[in-house]
């Protein structure tokens, strides 16, 4: 997306330039490079993504009763021998996601781990399934996994994971993703009365360089894409586009007044 905006700017500032508009080109000529630097550099992306990364905690402060971890997908991808694996950003979250249910299980506690994620990647296999592979390998038995395989986005992973949650009957929701993914995530949920405490699986920072880089303008562009999800949230509940909001009463875990 950054990537993509400078070279707009930089092909509207050639069109200008073409027709003879020299002094408008030069201003979209030194916007294009102002925009590059200022986020392939460091600056504007380290602000994007300390303003969306702040406040999550690795841990959990608190457990319940009856517990739900909640494992949000961040893709799967088709490995060089044809299997399907997670994605590079899938594997903090799923790391996080076990030693949290090794943490809530060390209380005594009764503790699942919900996998929400469908197949999102059209690779004919479902986030949530891919997920439940690793989650065993590190310790997660199969009878405390409940998979959440239908939804396709952020959106729809609070929507399908609702049914789950007040059939468990949990007290305690924790929701479980990439730090720069949570604010929305939040959003989200709450949406569907959906109170979970969110816990970081990993942390991105912007590298400071008198160049840009590559991984300065991906970052910047998640951030971008969380920004633009929040605002996409708040112009579809205006238009009456999302899925109706479910009033408080009904909130998972309840709320005791």
């Amino acid at each position: 997306m950054t990537l993509t905006l400078f070279l707009l700017l930089l092909v509207i500032a050639l069109v200008l330039m073409r027709f003879r508009r020299r002094l408008s080109g030069r201003v979209f000529m030194l916007l294009a490079i102002v925009w590059l630097f200022f986020a392939g550099c460091g600056p504007l992306t380290g602000m994007l993504l300390s303003n969306l990364q702040s406040g999550y905690a690795p841990d959990v402060t608190q457990w319940g009763q009856r517990n739900v971890i909640i494992l949000l997908g961040a893709g799967t991808v088709r490995s060089g021998a044809g299997a399907i694996e997670p994605s590079l950003y899938a594997n903090g979250r799923i790391l996080r996601a076990a030693e949290l249910y090794r943490a809530c299980k060390a209380t005594g506690a009764d503790c699942k781990v919900e996998v929400s994620g469908g197949d999102a990647m059209h690779l004919k296999q479902a986030e949530a399934d891919v997920y439940a592979i690793s989650l065993d390998r590190l310790g997660v038995p199969r009878a405390d996994l409940m998979l959440e395989a239908q939804s396709m986005n952020t959106f729809q992973n609070a929507q399908f994971s609702k049914p789950l949650l007040v059939s468990y009957g949990a007290d305690k929701v924790v929701l479980v993703s990439s730090a720069v993914h949570l604010r929305r995530a939040m959003l989200y949920f709450s949406h569907f009365a959906i109170h979970g405490e969110p816990v970081r699986g990993d942390y991105v920072t912007a590298r400071y360089d008198w160049l840009p880089t590559s991984e300065n303008l991906s970052f910047a562009d998640f951030a971008i894409h969380e920004y633009v999800g929040v605002w996409r949230y708040s112009l579809y509940n205006v238009m009456g586009w999302n899925a109706p909001k479910i009033p408080e009463e009904n909130a998972t875990p309840p709320t005791h007044t």
